[in-house]
């Protein structure tokens, strides 16, 4: 299992932190050990004192595929879940200063907390999907699928010419405007439409 991320999926998102908004899909990676399941804790890491949440809606891939044309690739998905794409903001910043990349801010261990899937036929639209993140009961951010940049199918074919996509890869497909900073204590609730699918503190 790999999880495979998508940076500047909403321009409002790209624009907060001063990014251009991109032309092609920008892409980065998390190892296995970064995936934080069942609401547990996340401790925040020693290493930083800037780690921001992005909420994100995350798709499993459901069978194998390279090279996938756009017409096939719904097929290629059929579960959604939220999911956290954690960040520590001044590694990563400083990552960028010196032209690095961003593995050490993006794909550190338990970066990447991911909820309960559930069928995406449970949606009648899935480019009208509300999600929202809520931190000690206050929406810090809000987004809706219509937003993205890229689609689902859009991002499926990106990436399939590069990376072979297997069973059971994750997705992240971006988060919108309104990251900030997590500090221990904090009570973090993610919400797809009006379900709650992440609730967990970090410690």
């Amino acid at each position: 299992m790999k999880i495979i991320a998508i940076g500047r999926n909403y321009a409002e998102h790209a624009k907060e932190l001063n990014n251009p908004v991109p032309a092609a899909p920008v892409i980065f990676m998390k190892p296995d050990t970064a995936l934080l399941k069942d609401n547990k804790p996340f401790y925040h890491p020693g290493f930083s004192e800037d780690i921001h949440h992005e909420i994100e809606i995350v798709l499993k891939v459901s069978k194998e595929g390279k090279n996938i044309s756009e017409k096939f690739a719904s097929t290629y998905y059929d579960e959604l879940a939220l999911g956290i794409d954690f960040t520590a903001r001044d590694i990563q910043q400083r990552q960028k200063e010196k032209g690095l990349p961003w593995e050490l801010a993006k794909a550190f261990d338990n970066s990447a907390p991911v909820s309960n899937f559930v069928p995406k036929s449970n949606f009648p639209d899935i480019y009208q999907i509300n999600f929202h993140l809520d931190i000690n009961q206050e929406t810090r951010q809000t987004g809706n699928t219509k937003d993205l940049l890229f689609s689902f199918e859009q991002i499926i074919v990106f990436v399939s010419q590069y990376i072979t996509l297997k069973k059971g890869d994750l997705i992240f497909t971006g988060t919108p405007a309104g990251v900030s900073r997590v500090k221990a204590g904090d009570h973090l609730e993610g919400y797809l439409e009006n379900e709650k699918l992440l609730d967990f503190f970090v410690r």
